[in-house]
């Protein structure tokens, strides 16, 4: 039976607990299981048999928080992991290696872009960055060493909505994977594997919890890559050595980077989400389709405010028909363009620092999805590490201001605004 999304997101993953009939799915704190027998353990670590060895690997609280996402999101399986950071490099830890290279657009979150232009470096790793607009500068980036094209579905902090059917013919033709960020529109607003997406990566510290307690992150696999179709991911169609030879692809078919990313990526890394943290984000997806109806409702309220408003040089939402992406919400988000935007003050720099310290009910922190409406300038904090080119293309400059638009009343939402921009711009 098919169920809705307003379903899937309460129920998906989860049973009453068989032992006790708990209702809420219960926080499994514990290191490491019993084993049955000796057969039963080696079984478990031959990977010939699914079930919990050790709580870096897997642990029962947090497989249903991957099997949630993962149904949410429309792929085979998923892995969660420590926090979103965490999950870009897990997602690109079995396909990389030393000389090879990502194609990532420029329109990412500033520590994305600090992670990929600096410390991958250390792998041997390398990022190109390209304007994911242009296609043709996109298949010119793309060489022998590609090992994937890299994006955000709704691009923090600019709020900008990326082309991901198009994108995705550019790498299906490269024979790559396409990996996209869903953290800022989640399944509920943008699947990205229905776009073409291979790879969905998620900050699951953001709108998925979407109450700013933990950080988390996630990579689901959509199941429909052909690693074996080229000899360009060994890590996945080659032999494996740590288990005797076994191919990844060849063994577990559709399911085959599920399983690295748990068997080696988390074995290896160590990027383990605790299980308290998963309850905390299973508890903050019951309610997910609320919160991003609310989130888009008063994010359309507030970009209309402050495109007409004399104080505001620029709004960057989506959802705006001035916006030159707004022709993308119905195609790649059919219910809305989020609740992440940024916004120009007039006055530049000054103006900005003097804004966020005079409103009352925005808090000024560097986080975004919460319930409660956010606020940070980038050129000062998230991207003070960039250029300010590298500011610019990511739609940070620094007369720039992002906002994440809480769930609170809207209207109190303006007033705080409006006091603000008048300190600011006085």
């Amino acid at each position: 039976m098919s169920y809705g999304f307003d379903t899937l997101q309460i129920h998906a993953g989860a049973r009453p607990d068989p032992a006790t009939g708990a209702r809420q799915t219960p926080i499994y704190q514990t290191t490491a299981y019993v084993f049955r027998d000796a057969d039963h353990a080696a079984a478990l670590f031959n990977l010939q048999e699914v079930g919990n060895i050790y709580s870096r690997l897997t642990n029962p609280t947090v497989s249903v928080l991957a099997e949630r996402i993962a149904t949410l999101e429309g792929g085979v399986g998923a892995v969660c992991c420590s926090s979103g950071h965490a999950a870009q490099i897990l997602a690109l830890f079995p396909l990389m290696g030393p000389g090879r290279n990502v194609v990532a657009s420029t329109r990412l979150y500033g520590g994305t872009v600090t992670q990929f232009s600096q410390t991958i470096k250390r792998f041997g790793w390398s990022a190109k960055f390209v304007d994911f607009d242009d296609l043709d500068a996109v298949k010119a980036a793309i060489d022998d060493d590609t090992r994937a094209v890299f994006c955000e579905s709704i691009a923090n902090p600019g709020g900008y909505i990326t082309d991901l059917d198009a994108v995705a013919a550019v790498a299906d033709e490269a024979g790559l994977p396409m990996i996209v960020d869903n953290t800022s529109a989640t399944p509920y607003l943008c699947r990205p594997i229905e776009h073409g997406a291979t790879l969905v990566v998620h900050s699951a510290t953001k709108y998925l919890t979407g109450n700013g307690t933990v950080t988390g992150g996630v990579v689901v696999d959509s199941g429909r890559f052909d690693w074996s179709a080229s000899d360009k991911f060994p890590s996945l169609s080659a032999p494996e050595p740590a288990y005797h030879g076994l191919k990844f692809h060849e063994t577990f078919g559709p399911l085959a980077y599920t399983f690295h990313g748990i068997a080696i990526g988390l074995r290896d890394l160590g990027m383990t989400m605790n299980p308290q943290g998963a309850h905390y984000t299973l508890m903050g997806i019951e309610t997910l389709s609320l919160r991003m109806a609310r989130h888009v409702e008063n994010a359309v309220k507030l970009a209309t405010w402050l495109e007409n408003d004399p104080r505001v040089s620029t709004v960057t939402y989506a959802g705006l028909p001035s916006s030159p992406y707004h022709d993308r919400v119905a195609r790649i988000c059919p219910k809305g363009a989020g609740g992440l935007f940024t916004f120009g003050v007039k006055g530049g720099y000054e103006a900005c620092i003097k804004l966020v310290d005079s409103l009352e009910i925005f808090s000024h922190v560097a986080n975004l999805g919460d319930t409660r409406s956010l606020i940070i300038h980038p050129a000062s904090t998230t991207h003070r590490q960039l250029t300010e080119e590298q500011q610019r293309a990511a739609s940070a400059g620094p007369e720039v201001v992002r906002v994440s638009i809480g769930i609170e009343d809207a209207d109190d939402l303006i007033a705080d605004l409006d006091q603000a921009l008048a300190k600011a711009t006085a």
